[in-house]
């Protein structure tokens, strides 16, 4: 697969901006250059929609995004288990995951060797022992909150982020509507208590604002369908189904369809799957194992999977498993599911099942180091629990988690815990 670069294109209208600029200082006529705009304009919205018309011809039998049609295209088997010390284990992961994603949003798509850098000039440990003791301008805000709040020493509670809202988020859809919800049910809710979102979240909620219904508001103007963001929504449903990988998958394909196709909803899946998969398992790569039975084994995904399982001999550091990962998928978008999807995959094989480690090697593996430290800390932390996280990487929560969610600016983590192990009965 060879990805059709346009970045002499992009040159190109820059240039031709550059060229508007001038022009308009050399007093030209205004309607002329609207005009000259305007026709631009027209023929990128023209080669837009052919583009759509591509796309929407572009099925594959191999690749379906109804659920029944995954199913029968997946190895299945996975059964229920029952969870001993449920609440510990589901507040464990919790706070795996929101460490994972507090260590990774200073340093979010950095290169390693910057990272490196930064390390350096703190005077700390690289792939990161600890939170970062500085963040770069941290006057900026992040989700309506200043990027100081990601600092070790200025951390009072979970720092907002889209890693930590969508978490809670699954957690109120489902005391709303059940464990049975639709993804009309989860548009809904996106429409009352979802202010904002990026990529194809961004895309499907304005469709969703435009009269769309929700089962179509992931395929109107949307060319982020195969990006992490449906991927980075699999806890909740993996939390509220502890056991249970396949009821957990289920879930996860209700919620991944409002947004996203393919690949995209199966990035949600599998995890969703694996994270219900390590309440009931003592390592992290069997857990993704399980996970994988939940897809399409005909899937780029699931292909994806299979050559990182057979490569993680191979890897006993990053930069390593890094360099494997860019060479496999050269050209692929940096917060795309299937390369990060790898990566969370050798980081919870180079972490040991160990929470920090874990998290560590994921923001030190770098792309959306984030999203994937946030996934890799969840599913270590539901295999450690509660009592088996380094107070360092919990006690600056302080028992609190910050979200963007209307009506709903705080929660107490404990409380959260609780109530996701209640929707387990």
């Amino acid at each position: 697969m060879s990805y059709l670069s346009y970045r002499e294109l992009m040159k190109k209208l820059q240039t031709l901006q550059d060229y508007s600029n001038l022009l308009t200082e050399y007093n030209c006529e205004e309607a002329a250059l609207a005009q000259l705009r305007a026709d631009v304009e027209t023929q990128i919205s023209a080669a837009q929609a052919q583009m759509d018309r591509l796309l929407s011809q572009a099925a594959d039998a191999d690749a379906p995004d109804d659920y029944d049609a995954i199913v029968a295209l997946s190895k299945g088997g996975n059964t229920k288990q029952p969870v001993k010390n449920l609440k510990s284990k589901i507040k464990g992961a919790l706070l795996g995951r929101f460490a994972g994603c507090t260590l990774g949003i200073p340093v979010e798509n950095w290169s390693v060797a910057d990272m490196q850098k930064k390390a350096a000039y703190e005077g700390g440990a690289f792939p990161p022992a600890d939170y970062w003791k500085t963040v770069g301008e941290p006057w900026r805000t992040h989700y309506g909150e200043t990027w100081q709040t990601a600092q070790r020493e200025e951390m009072r509670g979970c720092p907002r982020d889209d890693d930590v809202t969508y978490t809670l988020l699954s957690l109120l859809i489902m005391e709303r509507y059940g464990k049975a919800f639709t993804t009309a049910d989860v548009g809904a809710f996106w429409k009352d208590c979802l202010p904002m979102a990026c990529t194809a979240e961004e895309i499907a909620l304005e469709n969703l604002r435009q009269g769309i219904p929700a089962s179509e508001a992931a395929v109107h103007n949307n060319p982020y369908s195969n990006l992490i963001g449906a991927l980075i929504r699999a806890d909740g449903f993996g939390y509220a189904n502890a056991g249970d990988p396949h009821a957990a998958a289920k879930a996860a394909c209700q919620d991944a369809y409002l947004t996203h196709r393919r690949d995209g909803i199966y990035g949600e899946m599998l995890f969703a799957a694996a994270i219900a998969a390590a309440f009931v398992c003592d390592d992290g790569v069997e857990a993704v194992r399980i996970g994988m039975q939940e897809i399409p084994q005909t899937s780029k995904l699931y292909k994806a999977m299979e050559w990182t399982l057979s490569v993680l001999p191979t890897i006993d550091d990053i930069y390593t498993g890094r360099q494997l990962v860019d060479e496999k998928f050269p050209g692929m978008h940096c917060v795309h599911t299937i390369n990060n999807a790898c990566l969370i995959l050798i980081a919870l094989h180079l972490g040991q099942n160990d929470v920090g480690k874990t998290i560590s090697c994921a923001v030190g593996l770098g792309l959306d180091n984030d999203c994937t430290a946030a996934t890799a800390g969840s599913i270590a932390g539901a295999i450690a629990g509660e009592e088996n996280i380094p107070a360092h990487w919990s006690a600056p929560f302080c028992d609190i988690v910050r979200t963007y969610i209307k009506g709903y600016p705080e929660f107490s983590i404990d409380d959260v815990a609780e109530r996701f192990a209640a929707l387990n009965d």
